[in-house]
């Protein structure tokens, strides 16, 4: 298995359970970001539960490879709905905010791939 690849991974794990975690505890500039970008409060919970398995399930695929596969393609996907969901509410100087969990997650997934 390949440093980068563990590095690029496990720092996706984190960033993406933090990120949950973020949601979990329902900060207020969160709530706030939710609501500007059209996104209901009720939301989070599930936006966070999914991060988590995402992040989990990289974690998981250091073992088992199809699993941190599939975890990394769905937090990519995840991300990039999170991304455009920012540039749909036209928040632009907020793009920063999800972009370096998607770079995160596609560097685990390309690292895998390239390995």
């Amino acid at each position: 298995m390949d440093i980068a690849y563990v590095v690029a991974t496990v720092l996706a794990a984190a960033a993406a359970l933090l990120a949950a975690g973020i949601d979990v505890v329902r900060a207020e500039w969160v709530r706030t970001n939710m609501r500007a970008y059209g996104v209901p409060e009720s939301w989070l919970t599930p936006l966070a539960v999914v991060k988590a398995i995402g992040g989990a399930g990289l974690l998981a695929g250091l073992a088992i490879p199809p699993i941190g596969v599939a975890a990394a393609a769905g937090l990519v996907v995840y991300f990039v709905g999170a991304v455009l969901t920012v540039v749909r509410a036209r928040y632009y100087a907020h793009v920063g905010y999800p972009l370096p969990y998607l770079l995160l997650a596609a560097a685990s997934l390309g690292l895998f791939v390239a390995s």
